[in-house]
């Protein structure tokens, strides 16, 4: 395929690089093709029950609110588990910066999908981390009077015996975890699991950490551009 020449660039470069491009080639088809089959999934289970979080409401007070009444006339929801629970001093610096970056997106995608940070710290703890971190879209959600962590595996409770001897877990210790859930509200009023972030618990790639949620994550798409790559860079709450 005929394509770009930069200027002064070695034929060996270019081989290289039309290589490199027949892999991003192969790497698209297959990113599509992924979220073709996640699309045809069957039905999931219907959800346990019809959690009540906890939020901001429009006059600025706590209020509650069922997971059933988060669609607002849309068919489908994401809720993302945000691993600052009340155990924590501070949010997870991870899903922090992660965050940093959906506040900006999720002004657009919310117009399709809404989009929920879900948390176990009560909604006052979760509103004050916003305000100083500047997100001014993200919804926020508590949790902390519901069992959606543990049936969603927001956190690591919900493991049955084989799970926690495979990973190691002390039996009574628990630690939240940065899982996404899709929901879907059928037109009887039904309300299914679409999917879940299951790839977050299946054994990591040698010199790897999490990798299940980098789809949506910009810093980590911008540092595998560049030469160095991610290293072991990992974000902070400050620098």
């Amino acid at each position: 395929m005929e394509h770009l020449s930069f200027p002064n660039e070695s034929a060996e470069y270019r081989r290289a690089r039309n290589a490199l491009l027949d892999a991003e080639i192969a790497l698209r088809r297959q990113l599509e093709a992924v979220a073709a089959l996640r699309r045809s999934l069957p039905p999931g289970g219907s959800v346990a029950e019809d959690y009540v979080f906890e939020r901001v409401g429009a006059d600025l007070r706590p209020e509650r609110v069922r997971l059933s009444e988060l669609f607002g006339g849309y068919p489908s929801i994401l809720l993302y588990s945000f691993m600052y629970g009340p155990d924590r001093d501070e949010p997870c610096p991870g899903c922090t910066h992660t965050l940093d970056g959906l506040d900006g997106s999720v002004f657009h995608a919310d117009r399709k999908f809404p989009t929920y940070a879900v948390a176990k710290s009560p909604i006052a703890r979760l509103e004050a981390c916003a305000r100083k971190r500047g997100w001014r879209h993200l919804k926020l959600l508590s949790a902390a009077g519901n069992n959606y962590s543990r049936d969603y595996f927001g956190d690591t409770s919900g493991f049955g015996p084989a799970m926690r001897a495979e990973r190691g877990y002390a039996d009574g210790k628990n630690f939240d975890e940065p899982m996404y859930n899709v929901f879907r509200k059928a037109a009887d009023g039904t309300i299914r699991h679409f999917w879940g972030s299951e790839l977050l618990y299946v054994p990591e790639e040698p010199g790897q950490n999490h990798r299940a949620g980098d789809l949506v994550d910009p810093v980590w798409g911008l540092l595998d551009m560049s030469p160095e790559g991610r290293g072991d860079f990992f974000p902070k709450l400050t620098y």
